[in-house]
């Protein structure tokens, strides 16, 4: 059986769809308003409170069991913001592929989702520095009994894999040559359908994998080791970032130097170690959101 935390995340974000107000431990989760217009650290700074937008989506951004909005995202987004003196945090669901949509139209004021940092996404919207870098890895059936390790076995085997909706597992897979790929809309449909056999392996990030297999131990599934993926022979380097509009600078700028800060301190290892992240999730000296943009 499926741990049920997952149908309480699953019954969050239909209840988030519906407008339902929940303020707990200094958040608040609210329907999809829009934004107030003008400078938005400025509003943010005067109002004591911000808007963010999270998938819900473990161990990046989601609810616990008593309902609270935490993960990495979220909890280092916090910090960032009472370093500014802003102490409210509203976050609004949505599902990953409306939260570009849901930034650039003004129904939250930034995405802490632990979204990757890529050219085509940078086309749309702002980033962060880069907030953490993570492998990729693969979900397979407990014993892995294709033995898969990466995507160019998948391939070689004819399996059919899953992956997220509008996550970058689908490009990885399909520069690899996989022909074979379901696009499903949550961590829990690409857990049950490794376990149903549907699908022979599942494409994530390995930190949420194997959040995914730790809550689920019930679950005959296993995550391969993290490995790079690659783009036209060339290594892709994982990374991700908090997301702004391109206009909002003098918010994204104040967020860059205090997340800066967190990371030089250690202060970020701290915040985000309950979720699965340590020192090798740090991003590499010199790896910046420019060059990520342009890979």
């Amino acid at each position: 059986m499926v741990d049920q935390g997952w149908t309480r995340r699953e019954l969050f974000r239909r209840t988030a769809a519906v407008g339902a107000l929940a303020a707990t431990g200094g958040w608040a989760l609210s329907a999809c308003t829009s934004v107030s217009s003008g400078d938005p650290l400025a509003a943010a700074k005067a109002a004591g409170k911000i808007k963010i937008g999270i998938a819900n989506e473990a161990p990046y951004g989601f609810t616990d069991a008593s309902g609270r909005v935490t993960g990495e995202a979220p909890e280092v987004a916090r910090a960032v913001f009472k370093a500014l003196g802003i102490a409210d945090v509203e976050a609004v669901a949505t599902n990953f592929d409306g939260l570009i949509p849901g930034v650039t139209a003004k129904q939250f004021d930034m995405v802490a989702a632990g979204m990757n940092i890529t050219p085509a996404r940078c086309g749309q919207v702002a980033f962060s520095i880069p907030d953490y870098s993570a492998l990729t890895a693969l979900l397979v059936p407990r014993g892995n009994p294709e033995g898969v390790r990466g995507f160019d076995e998948v391939k070689a085997k004819g399996l059919k894999l899953a992956v997220l909706s509008a996550a970058v597992e689908k490009g990885y897979a399909e520069s690899a040559g996989v022909t074979q790929i379901e696009t499903l809309d949550s961590q829990d449909t690409l857990l049950r359908a490794v376990a149903d056999g549907r699908v022979g392996a599942a494409a994530l990030t390995d930190i949420s994998l194997k959040d995914l297999v730790k809550k689920n131990p019930d679950v005959a599934v296993e995550v391969t080791p993290g490995f790079t993926p690659q783009d036209k022979g060339k290594d892709v380097v994982s990374a991700g970032g908090f997301v702004f509009r391109k206009e909002d600078t003098a918010l994204l700028e104040a967020f860059n130097a205090e997340l800066k800060k967190l990371h030089e301190s250690g202060e970020w290892l701290r915040i985000v170690e309950p979720f699965g992240f340590g020192k090798d999730n740090l991003p590499a000296a010199g790896l910046t959101t420019e060059k990520l943009c342009a890979a």
